[in-house]
């Protein structure tokens, strides 16, 4: 089969085996989206030799259980071991075993089939289009802050940053009530905020101090900067973003102003389902181009574009 394989920080679209997996369920893919982490996977930020991708809809072709041969699906890309002292006590995103879909010891979905364990599947709704369906991973993602934060309407929130992930944070933050206002430095990121209502601030009216809780989205020192800047004390940092090297960061003040810092990466696929169902959420907005699987070089230049947003793979 056709595929974008990732080697020595190369991509190339290769003719590579399809999976063969009897205990899993062989996954035709129907689109695939290109995130932030494909693109710095491209440029060394983790080693990591396969095929590239994980935000996918596909259709099942065959699994051990019949019943969702024929399905149109979406998958969790942690596939774990069910057995070890994480996934026994309700951790199995940090599975000591586990495999990450296109990211860890386990080939993506950039290519015509890939193949995952059933229990990692969700059906997609007859209702949710390839188009939207193909932001359920990061979608989950973003509903993974509500899951470690239970905001409140009264809160003030920061989010930093109105990329790929941050669009979708937003729009999901925006859902709570909560005082929530957007730093979104593209003329783009800034007009599909503004016309769901979404408040978009700069960053010389961010008052020191003030933010009950502030999302870091941007990935960079300045963004973690800012967020350390601007939450107050006894507030919450949640970390959004994975950051390349290492970062200096002032752990006294830290203490000192009692701030909670949450790493936050992976999420629930059945609420960001149903949200897609109910139409609350909108992601097809992000979708800045499409292309085929045989033009998928082209399209990974296109997604390293300055304010490109979501690219698209046809297969």
């Amino acid at each position: 089969m056709k595929a974008v394989w990732l080697e020595n920080n190369q991509i190339k679209l290769a003719d590579v085996e399809a999976p063969n997996k009897p205990d899993e369920a062989l996954i035709k893919i129907r689109m695939a989206g290109i995130c932030s982490t494909d693109l710095e996977l491209v440029k060394g930020y983790y080693p990591y030799t396969g095929i590239l991708g994980h935000e996918f809809v596909g259709e099942v072709v065959s699994a051990p259980d019949a019943a969702w041969v024929g399905q149109r699906v979406v998958g969790e890309i942690n596939a774990v071991c069910g057995t070890c002292e994480a996934c026994l006590n309700g951790r199995s995103t940090h599975c000591e075993n586990r495999t990450v879909l296109g990211i860890a010891d386990r080939n993506g979905v950039f290519a015509e089939y890939t193949s995952l364990p059933l229990k990692n599947l969700y059906r997609v709704p007859d209702s949710v289009p390839d188009e939207q369906a193909v932001f359920v991973e990061p979608l989950a993602a973003a509903l993974e802050i509500q899951e470690q934060i239970k905001l409140q309407k009264t809160d003030r929130v920061l989010l930093i940053g109105a990329g790929r992930l941050g669009q979708l944070i937003a729009q999901t933050l925006a859902l709570t009530g909560c005082d929530l206002h957007v730093v979104a430095r593209s003329f783009r990121a800034q007009q599909l905020l503004t016309a769901r209502g979404i408040n978009v601030i700069a960053e010389v009216d961010i008052k020191s101090q003030k933010w009950d809780v502030v999302i870091e989205a941007t990935g960079t020192t300045d963004g973690f900067t800012l967020a350390r800047r601007a939450v107050r004390p006894r507030g919450t940092m949640v970390l959004k973003s994975t950051y390349k090297g290492d970062m200096s960061v002032n752990i006294s003040s830290i203490v000192v102003d009692e701030i909670t810092v949450l790493g936050s990466r992976c999420g629930p696929f059945e609420p960001a389902l149903r949200l897609l169902e109910t139409r609350a959420v909108d992601p097809s907005v992000l979708i800045s181009d499409r292309y085929k699987l045989n033009d998928a070089l082209k399209a990974f230049e296109k997604a390293a574009q300055p304010g490109v947003l979501k690219v698209l793979l046809e297969i």
